[in-house]
C-alpha cells in the first residue's frame, strides 16, 4: 500500500512541474514522426494525425507556461516569502499587536490564506493578524510531497517564525484549516494562547459517515483540471498545476484508508489541548449541508444521519477543559466565514479581549 502512495506521490511531484506539457508533447509528436517513417500508409495517416496532436498539445503546453509567468508578473506576493525547509512559504500580516497575541487565520479546504483576506483586514484594524499561504497554495512554492496535516502543522510554525511573527498566537481555522491549527496546538503549546475552530472537520466524519463519493470525485476533478492546465485547455486566467496536485495529496487523508495511514498522526484526540482556551463555532443545524441526506433509505436513516453529522461538529470541545461552543447566525451553513464575516471577527476579538484580561 505504502509503495502505491509513494508511486502517486511521486506522479503528483512530476504533475506540479509546470513545463512538463512540452516534453510530453514533444514525445508524442516523436511517437508520429516514428509512425510516419514506417512508409505504409496506414502508418503514414496515423503518424500524422499524431504529430498534429502533439503540435496541438505543444501550443497549449507554451500557452499554459505563458500564462503562468503573467499571472506572477501581473500579481506579485503582497506579502514575504519566506525559507520552509528550502521552500518558499508566503506570510502576509498587518496590524498592531499591542498586549495580545497574534491572530493567524488558516481557510477551509487547502486553500490559501487569500480566501480570509477580508476578515484578516477587518481584524487588522483591532490587532495583529496574519495570512499564510501552505506550501502548494497561492504564492508559496509548491513544496514536497505528499501534502499532510501532520507535515503542515510543522511548516506553519516555522514560517511564521522565519516571518518574524512573535507567539503567543490564536490560530483561527475553518473546516480542514481547523483540523490543521489544532494540530499545531498539540504539537506546539508554548506557541498558542487560544483557538477559534470554525466548524473544524472532525475525522469520525470520514471513518464513520456513510459513504461520500463526493471527496473522491473532487480528487479526480482536480486531476483533470491538472492535465488541462498543463495543455492549456483551461479557461480563464493561468494557475499553477502544483496547487491542484497538492490538494490532491493531502485530500488522500480524507477517505477511511486515508485516515488509518494518518490517524495517530493527525487526530486531535480527548484532553489533547490540556487547559488551552478553545472556542468551536458551529452552525446549529445543516442548513448548507443538506446533501449529506441525500443517500438516506428512510425516514429514520435522514434521521440518524442527521444526528451523526450534529454531534461529531461538537467533539472538538472534549479536547481542552477551557472550550466553549458559539452558534453561527440563523440561516448560515458550513460557509459561514464568508457569509458572517462581522459575526466571525466578533468572535476572535471577544477572545482577544479575554485573553489580554487574563494575561500575567
Amino acid at each position: 500500500m505504502r509503495r502505491d502512495g509513494r508511486v502517486a506521490d511521486s506522479l503528483l511531484a512530476l504533475l506540479s512541474r509546470d513545463w512538463l506539457g512540452v516534453p510530453v508533447a514533444l514525445v508524442v509528436a516523436g511517437v508520429g514522426g516514428g509512425l510516419v517513417g514506417v512508409g505504409a500508409a496506414w502508418a503514414v495517416a496515423l503518424g500524422g494525425l499524431v504529430i498534429a496532436v502533439g503540435v496541438l498539445l505543444a501550443a497549449g503546453a507554451v500557452r499554459h507556461l505563458a500564462l503562468v509567468v503573467r499571472e506572477g508578473r501581473e500579481n506579485p506576493a503582497p506579502g514575504r516569502l519566506v525559507d520552509v525547509g528550502g521552500h518558499r512559504m508566503h506570510v502576509l500580516a498587518a496590524g498592531e499587536s499591542g498586549a495580545g497575541p497574534t491572530v493567524v487565520w488558516m481557510p477551509g479546504g487547502h486553500a490559501p490564506g487569500e480566501e480570509f483576506r477580508e476578515l484578516h483586514t477587518m481584524l487588522s484594524a483591532h490587532a495583529r493578524s496574519v495570512l499564510v499561504d501552505r506550501l502548494g497554495t497561492g504564492w508559496s512554492d509548491v513544496g514536497p510531497f505528499p501534502r499532510t496535516t501532520a507535515v503542515e502543522a510543522e511548516e506553519l510554525p516555522a514560517a511564521l517564525e522565519g516571518a518574524g511573527e512573535r507567539a503567543p498566537f490564536v490560530f483561527v481555522g475553518h473546516s480542514f484549516g481547523g483540523l490543521l491549527v489544532a494540530n499545531v496546538a498539540r504539537r506546539r503549546p508554548d506557541l498558542v494562547a487560544g483557538l477559534v475552530l470554525l466548524d473544524p472537520t472532525p475525522l469520525e466524519v470520514i471513518a464513520f459517515a456513510p459513504p461520500n463519493r463526493r471527496l473522491a470525485a473532487m480528487r479526480r476533478g482536480l486531476l483533470l483540471t491538472v492535465v488541462r492546465q498543463l495543455f492549456g485547455a483551461h479557461r480563464g486566467r493561468g494557475g499553477r498545476t502544483g496547487q491542484g496536485c497538492a490538494a490532491v495529496s493531502i485530500f488522500a487523508e480524507l477517505s477511511p484508508p486515508g485516515l488509518a495511514r494518518v490517524g495517530w498522526e493527525t487526530v486531535v484526540y480527548d484532553g489533547d489541548l490540556g487547559d488551552l482556551p478553545l472556542v468551536l463555532v458551529i452552525p446549529r443545524d445543516l442548513t448548507g449541508g443538506e446533501m449529506v441526506l441525500a443517500g438516506a433509505r428512510s425516514t429514520a436513516e435522514a434521521e440518524r444521519i442527521s444526528r451523526f453529522y450534529l454531534r461529531s461538529r461538537v467533539r472538538y470541545l472534549a479536547a481542552s477543559t477551557a472550550s466553549r461552543l458559539v452558534h453561527t447566525p440563523q440561516g448560515t451553513g458550513h460557509d459561514f466565514p464568508r457569509e458572517a464575516p462581522e459575526f466571525v471577527v466578533g468572535v476572535v476579538g471577544d477572545l482577544l479581549r479575554e485573553l489580554r484580561v487574563i494575561s500575567p
